[in-house]
């Protein structure tokens, strides 16, 4: 018996995990406009390195028992009808809907177009452009730009490679210092030259790039790896633009509800619940929503649950690979500053695989 009718819009991590949650308890309907799981971990690997270009892509058809899945693009919630409408015209009847659209990533870690096929001609167009480019400029040192300039580094030893951050320090988001100190020797020891306090902006003439203070780098390949975009426009054109905070973040309670909306939940990169858009933290929105959404469809029942209240994640480990066999993982250690471990942590826990084999058990494959 089930509980009542779940729609999920986005089947990134947060929506493949809440739908598996929620798949013995409610009827539940996943929307993604892709027709395969987008495991987004793998994706810079697969921009650079052929023998991974299909990796990233982990059909859906395994996800769900009971529920199922709609390749399709939602357009509008319908909150008074209570209807999720699609581009094709077709209407889903929800008792719960939930935003999951997450992020839209810089290249190479976007899924272009709709199909498999689109998006590994993507890649590859970005594996030939690599292989063949006498100088390639990263722009961003977060983790995904520092990942980013290893995996280039390593597929092109013989090319240059530049690195340009903002910052006066690489990683400077995590608020230590010793990983950005690991990474800028790794890369340095590579010949990747790291220009930090580097403000970059295209220059006027095609395959140049200028920084604040006036310099001209040229490189016949850029990659942007500035940041992230929540993927809601589609929520403002429908009317519901007052559900947006300023950065176009989905505005939430503490149980993850749509704020006066009991019935609307979002998880994941789109909502403004905490400012670490990272897997982990996407995962556990999805189980605590899941929790609070059983609770509501069951509000009358024997068996009532009590709803959760979500505490956002300050402190997580992070994994930066560099390549399959090196990188830093920073664990977080109560009362004190973070250690950072080394390449065989690191390589058990990330670089080696991307984590591929545990996204497949989740989508109800193998591990290979």
């Amino acid at each position: 018996m089930f509980d009542g009718d779940v729609v999920v819009i986005g089947g990134g991590y947060a929506g493949v995990r809440l739908a598996k949650r929620l798949d013995g308890t409610a009827r539940v309907t996943l929307v993604d406009r892709k027709e395969v799981f987008f495991h987004r971990i793998a994706s810079l690997r697969a921009g650079v390195r052929p023998e991974w270009t299909h990796t990233p892509f982990i059909p859906y058809d395994r996800l769900l028992h009971h529920g199922r899945v709609v390749a399709g693009k939602a357009v509008r919630i319908d909150t008074a009808e209570r209807q999720v409408a699609l581009a094709t015209g077709e209407r889903l009847p929800y008792d719960v809907v939930v935003i999951a659209t997450g992020a839209d990533y810089p290249e190479p870690a976007r899924f272009s177009g709709t199909t498999t096929e689109e998006a590994a001609k993507s890649f590859a167009e970005h594996q030939r452009n690599i292989a063949t480019a006498e100088h390639v400029l990263v722009v961003g040192g977060g983790p995904g730009g520092v990942e980013l300039s290893a995996e280039i580094r390593l597929a092109r030893p013989d090319a240059r490679v530049t690195l340009a951050h903002a910052g006066t320090a690489l990683l400077d988001s995590t608020g230590s210092e010793r990983p950005g100190r690991r990474a800028l020797a790794w890369l340095e020891s590579h010949d990747v030259e790291v220009r930090l306090d580097s403000f970059m902006s295209p220059g006027n003439d095609f395959g140049t790039y200028r920084d604040a203070r006036g310099t001209v780098i040229e490189a016949d390949l850029s990659f942007w790896a500035t940041g992230t975009t929540p993927n809601t426009l589609w929520l403002r054109l429908a009317g519901h633009g007052d559900w947006l905070n300023s950065a176009g973040h989905v505005k939430v309670d503490r149980m993850l509800r749509v704020d006066g909306k009991p019935d609307v939940f979002a998880v994941g990169d789109v909502n403004d619940a905490t400012e670490l858009k990272i897997t982990p933290a996407a995962l556990a929105q999805a189980d605590l929503a899941a929790h609070n959404i059983r609770a509501y469809l069951q509000s009358s029942g024997r068996h009532r649950k009590e709803p959760r209240l979500y505490r956002p994640i300050h402190r997580t480990p992070l994994i930066v690979p560099f390549g399959a066999t090196d990188g830093l993982t920073m664990l977080p250690v109560p009362g004190g500053e973070s250690a950072v471990l080394g390449s065989r942590t690191t390589t058990l826990a990330k670089a080696k695989t991307l984590m591929t084999p545990y996204m497949r058990r989740q989508l109800g494959y193998s591990a290979a």
